[in-house]
């Protein structure tokens, strides 16, 4: 099968749709599927249709290619934290108007399918998650990445976030749990348009900027984590806590967007109100407190995320492939 992505991100930029995007072509690759420079593609794939996005749609429009676009940026979302929100009628309908032309649309949560549903987007499936579970694993906790995360202080509680430092993040939120936890510090992975703001934010406490992590580094921080502390409520999926839980890290999360597809509360992690202004601290609290409910949580985790292999979401975007080409193949008959 010939396959044409059209994508805003890849490498080597780092962060969620990247990390996605990259382990998907690496394993259509491996069934033997070629890209657009070494042919004409069978099918178009779109990652957020939007400025270059738009190649692809005229792309598979002019040369009657069948379309598939995918879901992955909650943008409306993000549109509050910019002082944009009165934009977010309009976004919609440019969503609409783009992902329609699709013969079929991928979203990575159920709760980003039911989003794009009730804003009159058409076709809309699931791509099943997806992450790396020979990488990230509990066994790579250790002493000396713990002591570099925490600055030398291994023995102090120790809250772990990784991703992309940007407004919608909402990483801000995490100074007051970290307030009400003694002696609590906290390790920020990842780098972004947001950084100087949290630097000042933070610098009456003891975190620490870590930048970027890949690889067997960034499977050890959060193995080596006592707490993922997640407070964004904008996340169509969260790629990031599939890979905390492999790596036996427990999650704090909003209860929010794709989140609660992937945590169960109380059972993989704890979920908490995102409008309760305690809600993360209590949750955080409750897993410190308690290290045999903290152990049980890292193991149902890492189970959670066994089930999860790249492999299988690949063969099933496959899947979804060849239906969509099959079905156009039926109707120019």
């Amino acid at each position: 099968m010939r396959i044409a992505l059209f994508t805003e991100t890849f490498l080597p930029k780092v962060d969620g749709i990247v990390t996605r995007l990259r382990h998907t072509v690496d394993h259509l690759q491996r069934l033997g599927h070629q890209a657009l420079e070494l042919f004409k593609p069978d099918i178009i794939h779109v990652v957020n249709p939007a400025v270059l996005g738009l190649a692809g749609l005229y792309y598979a429009k002019t040369l009657n290619v069948p379309l598939v676009a995918s879901y992955h940026t909650h943008l409306p979302e993000y549109l509050q934290h910019y002082g944009l929100g009165m934009l977010e009628g309009l976004l919609w309908e440019l969503l609409k108007a783009g992902h329609n032309q699709a013969a079929l649309n991928l979203c990575t949560s159920t709760a980003m399918m039911q989003a794009l549903t009730d804003h009159g987007i058409e076709r809309v499936d699931l791509w099943q998650r997806g992450v790396d579970t020979e990488t990230f694993q509990p066994h790579l906790a250790s002493t000396k990445m713990r002591s570099r995360l925490s600055q030398g202080h291994p023995d102090s509680p120790l809250l772990l976030y990784v991703g992309r430092l940007s407004a919608e993040k909402e990483i801000d939120r995490i100074k007051p749990v970290m307030a009400a936890i003694p002696g609590a510090r906290l390790a920020l992975v990842g780098d972004g348009p947001h950084r100087q703001a949290l630097e000042q934010h933070f610098a009456d406490t003891p975190t620490h900027f870590v930048g970027y992590l890949q690889g067997v580094e960034l499977a050890s921080a959060f193995a080596s984590a006592d707490a993922f502390v997640f407070p964004s409520r904008t996340e169509t999926l969260g790629l990031v806590l599939l890979e905390a839980m492999a790596a036996g890290c427990p999650v704090v999360a909003a209860r929010s967007g794709g989140i609660p597809d992937i945590v169960e509360d109380g059972v993989n992690g704890f979920l908490f109100d995102p409008a309760d202004e305690y809600g993360a601290i209590a949750a955080t609290q409750r897993l410190l407190a308690n290290p045999a409910e903290r152990e049980t949580l890292r193991q149902n985790a890492r189970s959670e995320a066994e089930r999860w292999g790249w492999a299988a979401a690949t063969r099933q975007l496959q899947s979804f492939y060849q239906q969509v080409i099959e079905v156009e193949i039926a109707s120019a008959a």
